[in-house]
């Protein structure tokens, strides 16, 4: 009979990759391919991508995006996230991780169907001046405040529960802009400092709104359908990504500010998942053992692409 600790540790893993064992195919899949991808080992995309606080950095990901209306109007719209949160939780995660670990060739092609889902997603919404303006998922605009909502989200996270980042809260920024331009968006932020200024403008230009779209999508963020056993320390992971958030947001997120006691106590739940998961994600593994194979081959990291047999 599965002892407790093992059933959470299926639990969690069947929530971040879509089985229980944390090895869908798509994640074995990253044992192939020809190059390092675009980060390697010791990158500052690793690190971050790679450390426990990316579970509540997705959860204040989610509540920062859902301020720009047009953002939550292809979410209210197209998202399949009430009949199934956690496919749409998925999806993002493979993408994430594709990005991440994988290498370019695989990165891209995740990204490109990305780039196609979004231009399918397009309607209309109201702005935060009360009038009415078309969208397409694939708009210079959202596309910009998805990016540097996220990005913004998994630095703060990163920088309250993990270690430093290799070469500093700038390289992250810098190292994730590909992400930002193999998604279409054409100059994304390369510094710290850029990526705050950027966000700050939305609120300053008076772009962020909230209404009962926002309001919903915080409740169902809040109490999302999880097994029982896991929803004590999700419900510690969202009070501490909306601790993480900036005054602003929380506010018009409708969130007060949480006790300090929720920091700490966020720490020791990302502690408990490290002791569950292990210090390395199989991403992670099957990405490092692509590169040792390569290696063995006669690849080397200035070599770029794989020589020919």
């Amino acid at each position: 009979m599965a002892s407790v600790r093992d059933r959470m540790r299926s639990h969690l893993l069947q929530t971040l990759s879509g089985t229980d064992d944390g090895s869908p195919q798509w994640v074995l899949d990253l044992e192939r391919g020809d190059d390092a991808g675009y980060f390697g080992p010791g990158s500052a995309s690793w690190a971050v991508h790679g450390g426990m606080a990316t579970m509540v950095a997705g959860i204040r990901a989610l509540l920062l995006q859902a301020l720009h209306p047009g953002a939550m109007a292809g979410v209210h719209d197209w998202s399949r996230y009430r009949e199934d949160p956690l496919g749409r939780l998925t999806g993002t995660i493979r993408w994430l991780i594709t990005v991440t670990f994988g290498d370019r060739a695989t990165a891209e092609r995740s990204s490109a169907m990305v780039r196609g889902l979004h231009r399918r997603v397009q309607g209309e919404y109201v702005d935060a001046r009360g009038e009415s303006r078309s969208y397409k998922a694939s708009d210079p605009d959202l596309i910009e405040w998805v990016h540097l909502a996220f990005t913004d989200s998994f630095l703060a996270c990163h920088e309250l529960w993990e270690a430093p980042i290799p070469g500093g809260v700038d390289a992250y920024v810098r190292e994730w802009a590909v992400a930002g331009r193999l998604i279409g968006m054409e100059h994304p932020p390369e510094t710290a400092a850029e990526l705050r200024a950027r966000l700050d403008a939305f609120a300053r230009d008076g772009v962020l709104k909230s209404d009962d779209r926002v309001r919903e999508i915080v409740r169902f963020i809040r109490n999302p359908p999880l097994a029982r056993g896991m929803l004590p320390a999700y419900r510690i992971m969202f009070a501490g990504a909306v601790a993480s958030l900036e005054p602003q947001h929380r506010r018009m997120l409708g969130l007060g500010k949480p006790p300090l006691l929720v920091v700490p106590a966020t720490s020791a739940v990302l502690r408990s998942a490290r002791g569950l998961l292990g210090e390395r994600s199989t991403s992670e593994e099957a990405a490092r053992s692509r590169i040792a194979r390569l290696q063995r081959e006669g690849w080397s990291p200035d070599a770029g692409e794989r020589p020919a047999a």
